[in-house]
């Protein structure tokens, strides 16, 4: 039996290309994923600093990738740590799946409900002019949510399964932004995994 599922829904959203496969991982292997990545990563909650205030972040963070790839956001600059054996695997997977590849990958760590990312876009200049990125979701299920930049009636909210896979390819970093919002029900941990390219 397969540990990846082919299943894809594309999401009906102009200007951009979004596909999602809810079934990516196995539950044996997200399962798996989950409890190897929550206990391995070193995660790091930073001070972001959005509209002139400066905070912690509603989540953890980790970085990993190629050497001397740096990536910044919101004023924190990030150094990565070297790939290790679980994270290639799953890079090994979804660049197979998307024919792409990714020089660095973002792991969020959401704790419960309270933990959040607001609406952004994945656009730093080092991303380059129209950024893929492959979102890896394991751990308790949340909404997803998508809006248009210039268009207020074209919005889209998904959840996001244990084990799918998100692809945010051409123009979903130009035309639209993503977030992740609290949730007003108690939630479980979940870890996102966001595989990108840095130049």
């Amino acid at each position: 039996m397969s540990l990846f599922g082919n299943e894809k829904i594309i999401l009906p959203l102009p200007d951009a290309t979004f596909e999602y496969y809810p079934n990516f991982l196995s539950a044996e292997t997200a399962n798996r994923l989950f409890a190897k990545l929550y206990k391995e990563t070193p995660w790091q909650q930073d001070k972001i600093t959005v509209f002139g205030k400066t905070h912690l972040q509603p989540r953890l963070t980790a970085l990993y990738g190629n050497e001397g790839r740096l990536y910044g956001y919101s004023d924190i600059l990030m150094k990565p740590h070297p790939w290790t054996t679980t994270l290639m695997f799953i890079k090994d997977e979804v660049e197979a799946l998307t024919h792409q590849r990714f020089t660095s990958v973002l792991l969020n760590l959401y704790r419960n409900e309270k933990d959040s990312n607001g609406w952004h876009a994945d656009d730093e200049k080092e991303l380059g002019r129209d950024p893929f990125i492959a979102s890896v979701s394991l751990g308790a299920e949340r909404t997803f949510q998508i809006k248009h930049n210039t268009n207020k009636e074209i919005k889209q909210s998904l959840t996001l399964n244990h084990g799918s896979l998100l692809l945010m390819k051409e123009g979903s970093q130009i035309h639209y932004k993503h977030q992740l919002p609290k949730s007003s029900k108690p939630q479980k941990t979940r870890i996102n995994l966001t595989f990108r390219t840095i130049f």
